[in-house]
């Protein structure tokens, strides 16, 4: 273990459960990189994704942003494309594109599609599947309204989709965010997940919180400070 990393360690009791603002505030002053750390949330969900009604995915729009630059696609007739480019799209194409994602070209982080282009879209499952960049029409990128997708897009927003085990990662802010930006993101993304509660959930349905940085360690969030 690195000098850096032991008095990070020594410093925190990962065994305690932290307030959200004293757990901001920890994993901030940590978060000591020679690059700007992101600052990640990991919250465990008593959940079976594998059962419908205990799916949790939606789109968090982030309040402060994600503190980087999101590169967005538009699949789209050519009527739709003006538009696109103006609400500030990075590419834009119809048939063009789809060819040229089948190849493996993805310069995208995001991508939006109009629902007439799905068919073709549907083609590019293997591809952009795996990246978590299909367009969905659930999570609001398949639209007729491509320039209020973009700018949505490029304004910040995360998917929260929970993994098997029901846990759900995301990226809430760049360490070099204030602590009170970071504590908004936290909270759209909190409040999202809350809000999401499936219907066949029993019990308890947040079960633990983490918070941490890119090379720092991860701080448990007491859930009482946040209801």
């Amino acid at each position: 273990m690195g000098k850096r990393m032991k008095a990070i360690q020594d410093s925190t009791d990962v065994n305690q459960e932290y307030n959200i603002d004293e757990a901001i505030k920890i994993v901030k002053s940590n978060a000591k990189a020679k690059f700007d750390e992101s600052i990640d949330l990991s919250i465990n969900l008593n959940i079976d994704p594998k059962y419908q009604d205990q799916m949790v995915r939606e789109i968090v729009q982030m309040p402060e942003g994600l503190g980087k630059s999101i590169r967005v696609a538009v699949i789209a007739r050519s009527e739709k494309h003006e538009d696109a480019r103006k609400a500030g799209a990075d590419v834009v194409g119809a048939d063009d594109l789809v060819a040229e994602i089948k190849s493996g070209k993805v310069d995208f982080d995001f991508c939006i599609a109009t629902p007439d282009m799905m068919p073709k879209v549907g083609q590019l499952g293997k591809v952009l599947g795996p990246k978590g960049l299909m367009p969905n029409p659930k999570l609001g990128s398949v639209t007729q309204d491509v320039a209020k997708a973009v700018k949505n897009a490029k304004n910040g927003q995360v998917e929260i989709k929970a993994e098997k085990a029901g846990i759900v990662h995301s990226q809430v802010a760049k360490a070099s965010f204030t602590e009170a930006k970071i504590k908004n993101n936290f909270m759209a993304i909190f409040t999202a997940i809350k809000n999401a509660k499936p219907s066949g959930v029993k019990g308890t349905y947040i079960k633990r919180i983490y918070l941490g940085s890119t090379m720092g360690l991860s701080v448990p969030v007491a859930i009482t400070s946040l209801i």
